[in-house]
C-alpha cells in the first residue's frame, strides 16, 4: 500500500511555521509498512488544491489531506476536497450540537463559519476529534481511501493515534502478517547504534530494522512479515536479547511511547521513592518533564531552580568559598546541589544541573559543559561532565543535559 501526504497552508509554503505532521504521519506510517511515497504541501487557494487531491486519487492506495480545517474564510479543505471528489459534505448534527454546546459553556461568541467544523465528506465516516472541534473524514471509493484531519499538531497527532492508525492497522493486517517491536535508545550516535546493532543480529535476516531519531530519543524498530505469530515473537525476543547486550548503557524501555521521564517514574513509584533537583542552566526543565508525566506526584513534591551563585548558596546553603574556589561549574558544586536538595526536602534521591547553556562561555568553560550531580540517601554522590557542544544551540544543551541526568537516576535505579 502506498500513500500520498498533502499538507494544506499558506503558513507552511510561507515558511511561517515548520510542518511536523507529514513527518510525523510518514514515519507511523512506516511502522506499519505503509510508504508514503509522495509528499506535497500546498497553500490555502481552492483551485491548486484541487488539482493536488485530484492528482493523488489516481496514483495512490490512501491519500492523506491535512490541515485547513479551521472557522476562518481561508480554511478550504473540507470543500475542496469534496469538490475535487464530486461529493457533497454532510453535517455531523450531534457534533455540531456538541460545538454549540462547547461555544456556550466558554461563554465565547460563536461565528456561523463554525458549522464547517462538523461537516464531513457524504458518504464517507466522520473521525472523532478528542482534543479539538474540527471533524476528520475517513472516504472510501474503488478500492481507495482518503483521510482528511486538522493541521494543529496536538489535535492532528491524536487523531492519527486514537482514530486512523487503529483503522490501518486492522486493514493493512487483513493483508499480510507484521509483528514489530520497538526499542528505545539514549546517549549514542544513530549511524553508531546501527552499524553495531547490524552486527550483533547478523543471521536474523528476516528481522527488519530501522531507527527513527525522536528529540530524546533514538527508535529502532524490528519488524518480521508473513510469519506465524509465534515464530515472529521468537525472532523479535532473539534480535532484542542480542541489541540490549550489546548497547545495555543507551537502552531504556520498549514500546512506541516510551520515554525516559516516564520510565523514571514508572521505576521511583514502584521502588517507593521520591525525587528533588536543583537546577541552574536548566531552569527548572528537568523538573517540568518529571511533572509532564502523569503521577509525577506520587514521586516528586518539589525542586530549586538556582540560576545565580547567590541562589545555590541562599535556597540550598552551599559554602560560598566552595563555588570560590572550583566555580559554579564543577563536579563539586553540582554534587552539593544534589546533596542539599535531597537532605532540604528529605528524599531519597537528589540531582543538581550546572554548566554552560550559552551562546557564550563561563569560567573559561565553553557551551555545552555541563555537570550533573546524582545524590541518592545511603550511595556515594557522583558526578558526570558532559562535553555536548555549543553547535547543537542553547536549548538543545539543556534539553540534552536533562536526559543525560534521567539517564544517570535509570541506571542508578537499575542496581
Amino acid at each position: 500500500m502506498e500513500a500520498e501526504i498533502i499538507s494544506v497552508g499558506t503558513e507552511i509554503i510561507l515558511g511561517q511555521i515548520v510542518n511536523t505532521n507529514a513527518p510525523f504521519l510518514a514515519q507511523q506510517l512506516g511502522k506499519i509498512d505503509v510508504t508514503a511515497t509522495r509528499q506535497v504541501t500546498v497553500p490555502d487557494e481552492l483551485d491548486l488544491l484541487e488539482e493536488a487531491v485530484r492528482s493523488a486519487w489516481q496514483r495512490a492506495d490512501l491519500v492523506f489531506v491535512c490541515g485547513g480545517l479551521g472557522p476562518t474564510a481561508d480554511d478550504v479543505t473540507i470543500r475542496g476536497v469534496a469538490d475535487a471528489l464530486g461529493v457533497e459534505l454532510t453535517r455531523d448534527e450531534d457534533h455540531w450540537a456538541w460545538i454549540q454546546e462547547t461555544f456556550k459553556q466558554r461563554q465565547k461568541p460563536m461565528m456561523p463559519e463554525n458549522v464547517q467544523q462538523a461537516m464531513y465528506l457524504s458518504g464517507g465516516t466522520p473521525l472523532a476529534n478528542p482534543v479539538g472541534l474540527a471533524l476528520g473524514s475517513w472516504y472510501e471509493r474503488d478500492n481507495r481511501r482518503l483521510i482528511v484531519l486538522p493541521g494543529p499538531p496536538r489535535e492532528f497527532t491524536a487523531m492519527v493515534n486514537q482514530e486512523v492508525l487503529p483503522r490501518l492497522t486492522k486493514l493493512v493486517g487483513g493483508e499480510r502478517q507484521i509483528v514489530s517491536r520497538t526499542l528505545n535508545f539514549f546517549g549514542r550516535p544513530e549511524s553508531l547504534l546501527m552499524d553495531e546493532i547490524a552486527e550483533v543480529t547478523e543471521g536474523l535476516d528476516q528481522v527488519v530494522i530501522t531507527s527513527y531519531v525522536q528529540p530524546d530519543a533514538i527508535q529502532v524498530r524490528m519488524t518480521v512479515h508473513d510469519l506465524p505469530e509465534e515464530t515472529a515473537t521468537t525472532l523479535l525476543d532473539r534480535a532484542q536479547a542480542a541489541i540490549v547486550a550489546k548497547e545495555d548503557p543507551y537502552f531504556f524501555g520498549v514500546g512506541d511511547d516510551c520515554s525516559l521521564a516516564a520510565t523514571v517514574v514508572g521505576l521511583l513509584k514502584k521502588r517507593h521513592l521520591k525525587l528533588t533537583a536543583a537546577e541552574s542552566l536548566t531552569g527548572g526543565m528537568f523538573q517540568s518533564t518529571i511533572c509532564s508525566v502523569p503521577g509525577a506526584s506520587n514521586v516528586f513534591d518539589g525542586g530549586f531552580v538556582t540560576y545565580a551563585a547567590s541562589a545555590k548558596e541562599g535556597l540550598l546553603g552551599i559554602d560560598p568559598q566552595l563555588i570560590d574556589r572550583y566555580g559554579v561549574v564543577s563536579s563539586q558544586t553540582a554534587a552539593q546541589m544534589a546533596e542539599k536538595s535531597r537532605q532540604r526536602l528529605g528524599v531519597a534521591i537528589g540531582i543538581g544541573f550546572t554548566g554552560v547553556a550559552g551562546p557564550d562561555s563561563l569560567e573559561g568553560q565553553p557551551a555545552g559543559t555541563v555537570w550533573v550531580g546524582l545524590a541518592i540517601q545511603g550511595q556515594p554522590t557522583v558526578t558526570r561532565q558532559l562535553h555536548l557542544g555549543a553547535y547543537v544551540g542553547r536549548q538543545q544543551i539543556r534539553r540534552q543535559s536533562v536526559q543525560h541526568g534521567l539517564q544517570m537516576i535509570y541506571h542508578a535505579l537499575q542496581k
